[in-house]
């Protein structure tokens, strides 16, 4: 049995899959990864948040980078492998989508909110630092753009920031917990496109390992995990899925 067909059979086997995603989900998408070569850490040092707290100048940056689209997180449409993703939800197959992208793609896809777990927030708005508030980003870039105001909280006059976690910013605690209930629910933990390097999010895999979930990585490099997945594949997303799709039932 082949490889591919080997993940159609754990996934069609399985009754509560956990899909746990990474920059590499998205790079079929045309959106850059963070740490490899020629990734958005490589071409502009990121912003740590206390500075973008304390310094006014490291907030305009923030706000800069965000309206000329430098980073590039945004803007992109999902790609195969989201599409089948978003079926293997739509089928009840797949009970939960944790993921580290801040892109907003598993959404687009037609995953509804409550089927994702985002550890590293979301690109594609703005929240309230002081009072939570949610902001779009379309009502911002007006005075940002046109005017160079930072943007502030129309309710409270708090600073405002793309609601994504910062380096320095403390994880989203209730995220977390979510993540970890639903990775200890699953039989089944499938990981895509993540280097499962960056802790404490890379724990999770090796959490529903241990509580006696089948773990199978793809990725298209080696990761520290493999050596504890039932099934690897190093291969691209989309394709893999696509072809995979109709053997799941």
């Amino acid at each position: 049995m082949s490889r591919r067909a080997e993940l159609a059979r754990m996934i069609d086997d399985a009754r509560r899959v956990v899909v746990f995603t990474g920059a590499g989900m998205s790079t079929e998408s045309g959106i850059p990864d963070f740490r490899s070569p020629g990734g958005v850490w490589s071409k502009m040092k990121p912003i740590q948040f206390q500075d973008f707290v304390a310094r006014e100048d490291m907030r305009r940056e923030a706000w800069t980078r965000v309206f000329n689209g430098s980073a590039g997180w945004v803007g992109r449409a999902p790609n195969a492998g989201h599409d089948a993703v978003a079926r293997m939800v739509a089928m009840g197959k797949v009970m939960t989508v944790i993921t580290q992208n801040v892109d907003n793609l598993h959404q687009d896809s037609g995953i509804a909110d409550e089927r994702i777990i985002e550890l590293h927030g979301n690109a594609s708005y703005a929240t309230c630092l002081s009072c939570a508030r949610r902001h779009e980003l379309h009502h911002l870039k007006p005075g940002f753009v046109e005017r160079g105001e930072i943007p502030a909280c129309r309710d409270c006059g708090g600073l405002v920031k793309t609601a994504t976690i910062s380096f320095g910013q403390a994880m989203p605690q209730d995220q977390m917990l979510l993540a970890e209930e639903a990775t200890l629910a699953c039989d089944l933990f499938l990981v895509l496109g993540s280097s499962l390097v960056v802790f404490p999010a890379a724990g999770f895999p090796l959490l529903a390992k241990r509580n006696g979930a089948q773990l199978a990585i793809v990725n298209r490099e080696a990761t520290d995990m493999d050596r504890y997945a039932d099934l690897v594949l190093h291969d691209e997303i989309g394709p893999v899925l696509t072809e995979i799709a109709p053997d799941l039932v």
